[in-house]
């Protein structure tokens, strides 16, 4: 079995790190580790390509992002993080699930700036919270070409740029359809890429 593999194995069932309990967590950052060592990306922000696109988060350990679920009658539905090269932005969303036509919408966009081969500053701009039938809300893709326009969306759609709302993430590892990230507060990112821009 292949170190992909393993963790693969080891975040199955785990439901983004929701259902992880502590011996789980330590089984997965140890495979996690065991994958970095192996990282066939040791520059990751020079390949541009494969981190452009639409990542869906398989596992975190970030207790803000699994905090969303504990909102009563709503769960955390698919959460992405949409990496715009060129423009050097990122998104990310959270879709939250539960009653009818009350499927909502956490999103946040930010600027990135790389400080090393792996590693980028992040600045948060703008985030937007409401229900998905408001916002028309089909699929990322779409969403982010909305934003990109200058679309506002009611009713939270309010300014992070004036706040010290800001961070840094390393790319610890990097391939066609994985990527592995740490951040500031200690958490750790484990996201597959999506094959068609959802």
């Amino acid at each position: 079995m292949t170190k992909k593999s393993e963790l693969l194995e080891a975040i199955a069932g785990k439901n983004r790190g929701l259902l992880a309990s502590e011996i789980d967590n330590v089984r997965v950052l140890s495979a996690i580790q065991q994958l970095e060592d192996r990282n066939p990306t040791p520059r990751p922000l020079e390949a541009k390509d494969l981190l452009e696109g639409n990542w869906r988060l398989l596992y975190t350990t970030s207790r803000e992002i699994l905090g969303i679920d504990r909102f009563p009658l709503l769960n955390l539905g698919q959460i992405y993080q949409c990496i715009r090269t060129a423009e050097a932005k990122l998104y990310n969303i959270a879709e939250i699930v539960g009653l009818p036509f009350l499927e909502g919408l956490v999103t946040v966009s930010a600027n990135f700036e790389p400080v090393s081969e792996s590693r980028v500053s992040v600045k948060f701009e703008r985030s937007i919270v409401g229900l998905q039938r408001f916002f028309s809300y089909q699929s990322p893709e779409k969403f982010i070409k909305d934003i990109e326009t200058g679309k506002k969306f009611l009713p939270l759609d309010f300014s992070l740029a004036n706040r010290e709302r800001q961070g840094w993430l390393e790319i610890t590892y990097l391939d066609e359809d994985m990527r592995i990230g740490r951040g500031n507060q200690g958490n750790v990112f484990v996201l597959a890429k999506e094959k068609n821009n959802v």
